[in-house]
């Protein structure tokens, strides 16, 4: 297919929606996008990366502004191909994340000229498990093309500016007893009930706020999952609880490790997942600059976004996109065409504008 980038953005959304771009799948929209930009944005060198696009000018700007997407969707849900009523355009990855693609896609078509310099990246993989996250290649083989003075990703946040993000942690508390026919139950010892004493725990846990540049980051300590029991018979000799801590950016992922060591003092307790947050970042000029851009008050990412990604690379990075996060990964997905049309602006404004 061809891609007519310089086209309204969402014009260009409804397109890279109907380009079904599953988790793996992503071949067949990041041919279409290295294509377009390499025919209608010739101010741009462009570079493929397995199933990611990267294109970037080399004006000799005083700064870098990197614009980020993913290209991967969740599962189609019935909802393709994209249709568009109402002011709304429905279909799979409307929100989550192909209309962020689309803004940042037509800007690096139709601003020749930006005030910074730009790079574009758009990677595979974000929607599964970390390893496979694009990201992690190029920054592998292709470190140079991540530098920048700011990174904004285009992730759903409603035409909000949300900074950074909370780390996440996930862990595994185990309890254990001693099996026995429930006929004669008290010959065992259940392993679930023990489990009580853990969910005691949670439900009396008070979590922090933390405000950090402004910004108000809510903590939360969470059972997810419980898993026990062997039959209907049997008092069962094991129970795992699964936990989930959301943590603020001010925490290290060890940090926010040893708190829940101590909040789960003495129980046996597994790590099986974690990455920490992102501090918002707001001090670094070219956020500035894009707050004046946007005339909004920034907010708290609540959830993890690669944003975390640049933070560890030492590069700020905000969220910015027009979807709308509620709406990610659901049947009922769509975009206010609105929105499309006033993130586009705004960046618009903050590339072309000093």
């Amino acid at each position: 297919m061809q891609l007519d980038l310089t086209a309204d953005p969402v014009a260009v959304t409804a397109a890279l929606v109907d380009v079904p771009s599953v988790s793996g799948d992503e071949a067949a929209l990041a041919d279409a996008v290295a294509a377009a930009l390499s025919t209608q944005a010739p101010q741009l060198t462009v570079l493929r990366s397995g199933n990611a696009v990267l294109a970037r000018t080399e004006l000799g700007r005083p700064r870098r502004v990197l614009l980020a997407g993913h290209l991967d969707t969740v599962p189609i849900a019935g909802n393709l191909p994209s249709r568009r009523e109402d002011g709304v355009l429905h279909g799979c990855g409307t929100s989550d994340m192909k209309a962020g693609d689309a803004v940042i896609l037509h800007l690096a078509a139709t601003v020749a000229r930006p005030v910074c310099d730009l790079t574009v990246v758009l990677y595979d993989c974000e929607e599964v498990e970390a390893s496979r996250n694009g990201l992690n290649r190029i920054e592998r083989e292709h470190p140079d093309w991540l530098a920048a003075d700011l990174a904004i990703l285009g992730e759903p946040t409603d035409a909000a500016v949300e900074a950074g993000c909370q780390g996440t942690l996930r862990a595994t508390v185990r309890t254990t007893g001693k099996r026995a026919h429930s006929a004669r139950s008290w010959l065992g010892a259940n392993a679930i009930h023990a489990a009580g004493d853990v969910l005691a725990l949670l439900q009396a846990y008070r979590p922090r706020t933390v405000e950090i540049d402004g910004c108000t980051y809510r903590e939360g300590l969470q059972a997810v999952r419980v898993d026990g029991g062997i039959a209907g018979n049997v008092v069962p000799d094991a129970c795992e609880v699964s936990v989930n801590f959301r943590f603020a950016p001010d925490r290290s992922l060890a940090a926010a490790q040893q708190h829940v060591r101590e909040v789960f003092d003495g129980l046996d307790l597994e790590f099986t997942d974690g990455a920490a947050g992102a501090p918002p970042g707001l001090d670094a000029p070219a956020a500035q600059e894009f707050l004046a851009a946007c005339a909004a008050a920034p907010v708290a990412k609540y959830g993890w976004t690669d944003v975390a990604r640049f933070a560890a690379l030492g590069i700020p990075a905000l969220n910015y996109g027009p979807g709308d996060p509620n709406l990610a990964h659901t049947r009922e997905e769509h975009v206010h065409v609105a929105r499309i049309t006033e993130c586009a602006g705004v960046l618009r404004h903050y590339l072309t504008t000093r």
